[in-house]
């Protein structure tokens, strides 16, 4: 079975709901999980908010928050997953902002990526550097280890 499945089997079993606020993997956490025959009794929405004011618009991140620490920060993905929980209304929401490649900086480089994940016990973040894997090879990682922190967050 693979973890989309096991996450989707917990949730119904929970009777937990899942949203995702995506900006480097461009929607491919939820398109993962939407792939599953019956992932409507988990899936209540995505959000892909790779544009700062989209981020803002429509998840309500702050602007101060922006300019503070930049789109690839855990502060940014801590506003992100909030917002999603919120506005969704879903019972765990996870966040993806980071550096895919190519590119970076000696401050902010390829393969970093800030992770949110925000349930009734409100938001915990994370940053994990993957390295210079190649654009494919992070956003895949990221979108994995999201997977991860949402099977974590619904086990009973």
């Amino acid at each position: 079975m693979n973890r989309a499945s096991d996450l989707l089997e917990i949730c119904i079993e929970q009777r937990l709901t899942v949203a995702t606020a995506e900006s480097c993997t461009g929607g491919s956490l939820a398109a993962a999980l939407t792939a599953l025959p019956g992932a409507s009794a988990m899936f209540q929405w995505g959000a892909v908010t790779y544009a700062n004011a989209a981020k803002r618009e429509m998840l309500g991140v702050s602007q101060m928050t922006l300019i503070a620490h930049g789109a690839v920060s855990e502060e940014v993905a801590q506003e992100m997953a909030a917002g999603a929980r919120e506005r969704s209304g879903a019972d765990l929401a996870v966040a993806i902002t980071g550096i895919a490649g190519p590119g970076g900086s000696d401050h902010k480089p390829e393969g970093r990526v800030c992770f949110g994940l925000a349930d009734a016990r409100g938001v915990r973040t994370e940053t994990v550097e993957f390295g210079a894997l190649g654009r494919d090879a992070v956003r895949a990682a990221a979108r994995d280890h999201a997977l991860e922190l949402l099977l974590a967050a619904a086990q009973p």
